[in-house]
């Protein structure tokens, strides 16, 4: 019998590649918000962990592990043009844009694990309706029986509210089930909610900063059907 019987994935940096899908993003997003000007673009983008100029984001950078919310409440002091609300539905309207690319080939990663009898759910500090546009771009909504946003009601990571929202939908005890992630705040929540932890590497984080909050840590989630198999 399987030890475990659920899987809920965060979505950037777990099933999609962190810096090849987001770092392209918020260049365009910037010069989107600064007309064009690319000083101003730069500031905008230290605002937020990310430097213009190279296009790269910082390892604490507020767009890696935290919501919208916190992006806009990051951005706002320097665009004094913009409402909270009006600065936020250009950031979902962006982001449900961004073409993501995927960590691993994922059809047929999650189909083996559909196959194997493990329900799925996808918990994200991005809005839902952006995840929802990406995961349909992705070809892999079918998939999941659970897909939760921030704003969905169960609230952001780290706090375990999502995740024990999908042990409930899906009429499983949390023990049953595992987090995959590539932040400390993937981690932090899946511990507080009673589940397993696996890191993965295809985020900002380095392997040293996950392993203390997590039972195993891969370079990415094509590894997870060989670990989960091994807990059998």
């Amino acid at each position: 019998m399987n030890r475990f019987q659920g899987v809920i994935f965060d979505k950037d940096g777990t099933l999609f590649d962190f810096a090849a899908t987001w770092e392209a993003w918020a260049r365009r997003f910037l010069d989107r918000l600064c007309e064009g000007d690319e000083a101003a673009a730069a500031a905008l983008g230290s605002s937020i962990g990310f430097d213009y100029v190279t296009s790269r984001f910082a390892p604490d950078s507020v767009v890696i592990a935290a919501t919208p919310g916190d992006i806009v409440a990051a951005m706002m002091p320097q665009l004094p043009g913009y409402t909270a609300q009006a600065l936020l539905d250009v950031i979902n309207q962006e982001a449900a844009e961004a073409t993501q690319e995927p960590a691993v080939p994922l059809a047929p990663l999650l189909t083996g694990l559909g196959h194997a009898g493990y329900r799925l759910g996808v918990a994200t500090n991005d809005a839902e309706m952006p995840a929802r546009a990406h995961l349909d771009q992705a070809g892999i909504t079918p998939f999941f029986d659970f897909i939760a946003g921030f704003d969905s009601g169960h609230g952001g990571k780290p706090a375990p509210g999502q995740l024990l929202a999908f042990a409930a939908q899906t009429g499983l005890a949390p023990h049953q089930c595992v987090m995959v992630g590539d932040s400390q705040h993937d981690l932090h929540a899946g511990r507080a909610a009673g589940m397993a932890c696996v890191g993965v590497l295809t985020g900002l984080a380095e392997a040293a900063e996950l392993i203390p909050h997590a039972d195993v840590v891969l370079p990415d989630i094509g590894g997870l059907p060989d670990w989960l198999a091994a807990q059998r």
